[in-house]
């Protein structure tokens, strides 16, 4: 039997105008964008309609904005009758999975998001930090390399591990810059820089992370009515609390 996944992508896929046909043409669809700048007290819907891209590409920007466009479209489909069997999200997008689940409403997940961001971007402001993909070279060379470039005083470690052949490596600019070149020397076929503000699933990120489970225990979860699947381990959840705990 067919099963159907929603699959919500992360950091990095925003782009200006995104979701602008289903806004034009659909009521609820609209919505979504105004309840956005309300919760979030500043005009989101005006940035992922009218950029500029390098404001919309600052994390506590793309956060909210990635979800918001994420969970209109997740909302369309269910009208259509297209509902899925489980969920997931790459990174930022297992926040959209969770509002698609029903664990997390849209407005505070919204909320999360860019509070997520603004944690993030204090702990290493935009342009100091950076992550590329580095794809057709095993993980354990992966790792010798940037284990010697962060030794020699640069940060940059494995930081997602997306499938054989492509990881995701994450640090400081220097780190991720030093990083590139040698691992194209090592061996890699290509080394692609991430249209992203900063250095997200890296050890520089420790103090957001504490930040961010203050702000998960003030919210309400709820368990999952579709499962989860978790970035952490690959399994389906659906209890709220180790939801939170995964996060």
């Amino acid at each position: 039997m067919t099963k159907v996944a929603f699959i919500f992508p992360g950091q990095g896929s925003q782009t200006v105008g995104m979701g602008k046909q289903f806004a034009e043409t659909d009521e609820k669809s609209k919505r979504f964008l105004e309840q956005a700048d309300q919760v979030l007290g500043f005009q989101l819907s005006q940035l992922i309609m009218e950029g500029p891209q390098e404001e919309l590409t600052l994390t506590y920007h793309a956060q909210p904005a990635l979800l918001t466009v994420g969970s209109m479209v997740a909302a369309r489909l269910a009208e259509a009758g297209i509902t899925p069997d489980y969920t997931a999200g790459h990174s930022l997008g297992e926040y959209t999975a969770l509002v698609a689940s029903g664990v997390l409403s849209f407005e505070d997940g919204v909320s999360v998001v860019h509070q997520r961001g603004l944690y993030m971007n204090e702990a290493v402001p935009a342009g100091e930090g950076a992550m590329a993909a580095i794809l057709g070279l095993d993980g354990e060379k992966l790792k010798e390399v940037t284990d010697s470039i962060t030794e020699s005083g640069f940060a940059v470690q494995p930081a997602n591990l997306n499938c054989p052949g492509q990881i995701v490596i994450s640090g400081t600019k220097e780190g991720v810059d030093k990083a590139c070149v040698q691992l194209k020397e090592a061996g890699a076929k290509r080394a692609i820089p991430l249209d992203v503000s900063g250095p997200f699933h890296s050890s520089l990120m420790q103090p957001a992370a504490e930040k961010l489970g203050n702000t998960l225990d003030a919210v309400e979860m709820k368990d999952a009515s579709i499962p989860v699947i978790a970035n952490v381990n690959a399994a389906a959840v659906t209890d709220s609390s180790e939801i939170k705990g995964l996060l």
